[in-house]
C-alpha cells in the first residue's frame, strides 16, 4: 500500500516544489548560459526501477568536453572540468533540482537509492543482493545521508538494502530532513581521486546496517 501512497506524495511535493522554485530555475538557467558554453541541462543515462533506464536531469556543472558516463569523483582532475558556477551548484546540491521533473514523470522518487550510472556494473550487482534495484531511485537516500560519495560500493549497496527493508513514511521523513542538514554542511561530497575511509568508520557503519 505504501508504494502507491508514496507515489502520490512524490507527485504532489514535486509539483509544489517546481512551482515555488520556478523563479530560481529561471535564474540559474540564465547564469549557466552566461557562465559557459553548452546547454542548461545535463542528461545522463541512469538505472531505473527494475533495472530499466531513464535520463536523469541536472543543471550542467561541467564543460561540454568532460568524459561521458564517468562519476565525477573518479576523474583524476575534476576541477579542470567543473565550471565556476558548477562548483557552487554542486556544493549546495542545487544542480540536482531538475530531478523534480524526473519525479513528476514517475521515473524517480523523492527518497530511494540514488540512481547509478548504466555502466556501474559493480554497484548494480551489489544492489541486486538486497533488492535495491527493484524500487524507484531517489533524489536522496539512506546511503546519501550516511556518507554519499565517500562510501565504498559494498557498504553503499548494503545501506540501500536497509532502506528497502525499512522504507515507510516515517523513515522517508527522517531521511528527507537529514538530507537538508547534510546539504547545509556539504557533507560527503568528493570531487576526485580515490579517497580512503578509516576502517574503524566503515566498521561502525556496518554495525548500523546489520
Amino acid at each position: 500500500m505504501y508504494p502507491y501512497i508514496k507515489r502520490i506524495i512524490d507527485f504532489i511535493m514535486a509539483l509544489i516544489g517546481l512551482i515555488i522554485l520556478s523563479p530560481l530555475f529561471i535564474l540559474l538557467a540564465i547564469i549557466i548560459k552566461l557562465d559557459s558554453k553548452g546547454p542548461v541541462f545535463f542528461k545522463q543515462k541512469r538505472v531505473a526501477k527494475d533495472k530499466g533506464y531513464f535520463n536523469i536531469l541536472k543543471f550542467r556543472t561541467m564543460r561540454v568536453d568532460t568524459p561521458k558516463d564517468m562519476p565525477t569523483h573518479m576523474l583524476n582532475n575534476p576541477d579542470a572540468f567543473i565550471t565556476k558556477l558548477g562548483k557552487f551548484l554542486r556544493k549546495t546540491s542545487l544542480d540536482e533540482l531538475p530531478q523534480i521533473i524526473n519525479i513528476l514523470k514517475g521515473e524517480m522518487s523523492i527518497v530511494g537509492p540514488r540512481p547509478c550510472l548504466w555502466n556501474q556494473y559493480d554497484l548494480i550487482a551489489e544492489r541486486d543482493k538486497y533488492g535495491a534495484n527493484n524500487i524507484y531511485p531517489g533524489l536522496t537516500g539512506w546511503a546519501q545521508v550516511n556518507g554519499r560519495d565517500e562510501l565504498p560500493i559494498a557498504l553503499k549497496a548494503k545501506l540501500d538494502g536497509e532502506y528497502v527493508q525499512r522504507r515507510g513514511f516515517a523513515f522517508d521523513v527522517k531521511i528527507f530532513f537529514k538530507t537538508i542538514l547534510r546539504v547545509i554542511k556539504s557533507d560527503g561530497v568528493k570531487e576526485g581521486g580515490v579517497e580512503s575511509i578509516e576502517i574503524k568508520d566503515i566498521e561502525i557503519r556496518e554495525e548500523v546496517v546489520k
